[in-house]
């Protein structure tokens, strides 16, 4: 009898270690959703987008990348995403960007081109055709870009800055080379 004991305790023991040990599995994966939204949220990434897109990842770590200075990692994402969905303006936009910090205007000019076919000359495209102009040194073409920009939208602040941007570049001394 008393061995029948031992083994209902031992039994119920383990299926008590059992149940806790289920529920820190449980506390564990909440913790682990819970860093994946914190992540998500830091990255800029949308947790929760009712629409998926088989680009969508790709863009989103594009833009990661961008953000933080990844030109190279940032190009081989908005080139997937654009691979995955050839209308995406988004992407080629940001590929578009991603070719100007690496220097690669022509590239840049093309994935442009793409983009203006999709959405025209919004705000957007106006703001970093502009940028990619005074990256170039060509600052009347950056300075008309901005403007155009500034026009559609006085209030967008990425415009409103490359603007100063532009008028603080033409204060500073320069020299011929």
């Amino acid at each position: 009898m008393r061995r029948n004991r031992s083994w209902v305790r031992a039994i119920g023991l383990i299926c008590c270690l059992s149940l806790l040990g289920g529920c820190q599995l449980a506390t564990q994966k909440q913790r682990l959703g819970t860093e994946e939204k914190r992540l998500l949220a830091e990255s800029g990434e949308r947790a929760h987008d009712p629409e998926f897109h088989a680009s969508d990842e790709a863009l989103q770590q594009g833009k990661v990348h961008f953000r933080n200075g990844d030109w190279g990692l940032a190009e081989e994402n908005f080139r997937q995403a654009v691979e995955l969905a050839p209308r995406d303006a988004e992407a080629w936009i940001g590929l578009a960007a991603a070719y100007d910090r690496l220097r690669r205007f022509d590239l840049a000019d093309r994935a442009y081109g793409n983009a203006i076919k999709l959405v025209g000359h919004n705000v957007v495209i106006l703001n970093n055709l502009g940028y990619s102009n005074l990256l170039r040194g060509n600052i009347q073409e950056a300075r008309r870009n901005f403007l155009l920009a500034h026009e559609k939208d006085p209030a967008n602040p990425y415009t409103m800055n490359n603007l100063e941007l532009l008028d603080e570049s033409g204060k500073s001394i320069r020299r011929p080379a």
